[in-house]
């Protein structure tokens, strides 16, 4: 199975949309204080919010293609410090149905390229806490721990 992977285009915006309401789900399930109830059709970004990611070079979105269909993609942002760059995973999804065929380590491994490319100091992510399955994905690829941030509910 060849995995093709390539910066997000306009003509993307549908299918990543699509991906987008499986992530908000996955989130809304665990924290639904913080993303509303599971079921509901909610997403991160509008289209023309997409529209403007897609266009800036400071977020560049990767999509990973299998037979031209867009089955993953990695939201990224350059974080800007004094003296370095980092590489910010925004999110990273692979559709539910095409878990477990290396896509998301293809993914990964691709933004991990593109971040050593661009000089970057590190490579960051957030994973919420319940979401274990991403913890073991990333521990997998070689992440630590870099800081914890807790919470009370009020």
């Amino acid at each position: 199975m060849d995995i093709t992977i390539r910066r997000a285009e306009k003509k993307d915006i549908p299918r990543i949309t699509d991906l987008l309401y499986q992530v908000y789900k996955v989130h809304s399930d665990k924290r639904p204080d913080l993303f509303g109830e599971s079921g509901k059709n909610a997403k991160k970004y509008t289209e023309s919010e997409l529209c403007e990611i897609i266009g800036d070079n400071e977020r560049p979105i990767f999509t990973a293609e299998i037979n031209g269909v867009v089955e993953g993609y990695a939201f990224c942002v350059f974080q800007r410090h004094s003296g370095y760059s980092t590489l910010y995973i925004d999110d990273l999804c692979v559709d539910e149905k095409s878990r477990q065929n290396h896509i998301g380590t293809a993914l990964y491994k691709y933004v991990l390229d593109f971040a050593r490319e661009n000089k970057c100091h590190n490579l960051t992510l957030n994973v919420w806490e319940g979401n274990d399955n991403a913890k073991k994905f990333y521990q997998k690829m070689g992440l630590s721990v870099q800081k914890t941030t807790m919470e009370q509910i009020l």
